[in-house]
């Protein structure tokens, strides 16, 4: 029995740190949007007009298709949703 411990299943899963890393931060993204797109009760034609992406996009970010978006395409749709992306760069120890 492995008695190995993660932070997070994307340190479980990935491959490479770096890889989970990018992981964590599309899923903060994705789960940001979604959450954005249901309290604002937007449907998904709606929100693919405002993130100027077509509402086919918008499903598969609201079923978390995560390998189908980048960082890039999340931070410019959540910046059109009207949300602040920041980001923290911490060193580990």
């Amino acid at each position: 029995m492995n008695d190995q411990r993660f932070a997070s299943v994307w340190d479980a899963i990935e491959d490479t740190p770096e890889e989970a890393e990018n992981m964590k931060l599309r899923s903060m993204l994705m789960m940001a949007l979604k959450n954005h797109i249901t309290h604002t009760k937007m449907s998904q034609a709606q929100a693919g007009k405002l993130f100027a992406v077509a509402q086919p996009r918008v499903s598969d970010l609201m079923r978390g298709k995560i390998h189908l978006f980048g960082l890039d395409a999340l931070v410019n749709m959540a910046t059109a949703a009207g949300l602040h992306v920041e980001m923290r760069v911490l060193e580990t120890v």
